[in-house]
């Protein structure tokens, strides 16, 4: 009975997994089998396959290969390799998809790197032919089982061509002494041989939802040495011309897959690219550090309606929880799908956080400044295996507020608690713990998030200490965190739970450098005790009124009638 009843589960869920058939196009939407629209929202593993320098805060030499020949030079190639596989090991797991599918994104994206799959062009034992490496298509593999598991829609892109296919180096893992993806056949063709194979292995399976071909190209084919990122091109027919070819070699074993173009320029810039010549085709556009207005979209809104194709954002973030609310509502109310950028990295602007070791960052010191004191063998194995290991979704660091940010806030102004802040007889609210909701609502900040492209005066970015939490409050830290920086007229909102009624003293723990901080307190929108004053000091407590609260929930605020203060705690007590 136990193996009919088995039976019976693993063709109803096969049933389900199958039930939604490929994504196509159809118009400006896309599609699932059943011909419902299907809204993208995902996540870019980067880092994974391909490590840029940024995400491991390497800022000097910063192109993996880079990396991994410095790491050699610390601790030998063999210690390296160990780095490296446990590196491909922990950083994405089953465990990252289920939190994904959980916390409610459908999508993952995969940036590729070529040399996982097969040898780079001068490694080739024969010229001309391709040896195939079976490592980067059995972790392809599992990330697809994972995906399937979850009935997630599972992106390829190919983030590190053969040759590298642009001048910013770190993106694509590019040697810059060699010839790039654009000044070399042979690249090409291992670029073209790379997707009909990886076309051929996938082409049955429904649970990949795409082939994204070229992630960036930024190369200035017509003026490379004054537009070398291409994004003043006027023609692009090498870009166009290369694209069209891995159709091709596409088409001759899979017709079911939608195909995603980008332009150059970092993928923004269609001239001479356009119109699309493939019935299922999808562009891509990538957007960053601008506004979250019509007039962002516009260029690409503008193809959708003139080719009648859809859009999608392939990459975007690296930003502040204020932005992300803003983008997502913004593109979710123009039915573009989106795949945010990266899931984890070392930073805490992304769900994920890998968690930085102190053997490690004397590794990242010395390499972003050679006069710093050069780490001994022993202790960069230590500190490199313990990062690889870290990358694992048990050892991140997970940052709820990124999430409700993206999932909830674009389509709610409620707020929610971020901490369950029980008032018993005494109680403490660490003031970094402020609600969970926007701007405005869960708290007020002037100075939300990095507008820097659209103007380069605002790129300060949110919160200037960068940590624990990714909204427009600065947060600090000393032997724990704190909130900083307070601005006149910026507040704070804590959802509080008072056990018993009664009077209680509240003490503030502030500190500031001058005497000229004013506080207010509210508690559901009413002022409930005298203006507080700032003395000038350290860490030091200020007291209020008595405050009577009723038993149940209240909302409480910190309001800085003036600011130029910091503050770390809140107490109560009867």
């Amino acid at each position: 009975m136990k193996t009919v009843f088995l039976f019976i589960s693993i063709l109803f869920s096969t049933s389900i997994v199958y039930a939604q058939g490929f994504l196509k196009t159809s118009g400006t939407k896309i599609v699932n089998g059943k011909g419902e629209n299907v809204l993208l929202r995902g996540f870019g593993l980067g880092g994974w396959m391909l490590q840029e320098g940024y995400m491991l805060r390497v800022f000097r030499e910063a192109q993996q290969h880079k990396i991994r020949a410095r790491a050699e030079l610390l601790i030998g190639p063999e210690k390296t390799q160990e780095f490296y596989d446990a590196w491909l090991k922990n950083h994405t797991t089953r465990a990252d998809i289920d939190a994904m599918k959980a916390w409610g994104f459908n999508s993952v994206r995969l940036p590729m790197h070529f040399n996982l799959y097969t040898l780079p062009v001068d490694q080739e034992p024969v010229a001309g032919q391709n040896t195939w490496l079976e490592k980067g298509f059995a972790i392809t593999d599992s990330l697809l089982a994972w995906c399937k598991a979850n009935q997630m829609y599972l992106i390829l892109d190919l983030h590190a061509a053969p040759g590298g296919q642009g001048n910013d180096l770190n993106i694509s893992d590019r040697d810059g002494t060699k010839p790039s993806l654009w000044e070399s056949e042979a690249h090409q063709k291992k670029t073209i041989a790379l997707w009909r194979k990886l076309a051929e292995r996938y082409k049955d399976e429904p649970w990949i939802g795409a082939y994204d071909l070229i992630n960036e190209p930024n190369w200035g084919f017509g003026d490379l040495q004054n537009d070398k990122n291409g994004l003043k091109e006027k023609e692009n027919i090498p870009l166009k011309n290369l694209m069209v070819a891995i159709t091709k070699a596409i088409r001759e074993v899979d017709q079911q897959h939608i195909i995603i173009i980008e332009g150059n320029g970092w993928g923004n810039n269609y001239n001479g690219i356009l119109p699309p010549w493939d019935k299922n085709m999808v562009l891509s556009f990538h957007k960053y550090w601008n506004y979250n207005n019509d007039a962002s979209i516009a260029h690409i809104l503008k193809f959708r309606e003139q080719y009648q194709v859809p859009v999608w954002l392939g990459e975007t973030g690296e930003n502040s929880n204020v932005w992300f609310t803003e983008a997502i509502r913004l593109l979710e109310k123009n039915n573009i799908g989106w795949a945010w950028w990266p899931l984890k990295k070392l930073g805490s602007n992304n769900p994920l956080e890998v968690p930085v070791n102190a053997d490690y960052q004397a590794v990242v010191d010395y390499w972003n400044d050679p006069k710093k004191e050069k780490p001994d063998a022993d202790k960069a194995y230590r500190g490199l295996m313990e990062l690889a290991n870290s990358t694992r979704f048990d050892k991140n660091i997970y940052h709820k507020d990124v999430v409700d940010a993206m999932i909830r806030q674009p389509f709610s102004r409620e707020t929610q608690p971020f901490a369950k802040n029980l008032i018993v007889d005494k109680a403490v609210i660490t003031a970094v713990n402020y609600d969970l909701g926007i701007n405005g609502e869960a708290y007020y900040d002037m100075d939300t998030a990095n507008y820097r492209v659209s103007d380069p005066k605002k790129n300060t970015g949110g919160n200037k200490g960068r940590g624990y939490r990714n909204d427009g409050v600065d947060i600090g830290k000393d032997d724990s965190y704190y909130v900083s920086d307070i601005e006149a007229g910026e507040w704070l909102q804590y959802t509080i739970e008072v056990a018993q009624k009664g009077t209680y003293k509240l003490q503030l723990l502030v500190s500031s450098e001058h005497a000229n901080g004013k506080i207010a307190i509210l508690l559901d929108g009413k002022s409930a005790a005298n203006e507080l004053a700032v003395p000038a000091g350290k860490w030091q407590t200020i007291d209020s009124d008595g405050i009577t609260l009723s038993k149940g929930k209240h909302k409480l605020r910190v309001l800085a009638g003036s600011g130029g203060f910091n503050l770390k705690e809140i107490r109560f007590s009867k």
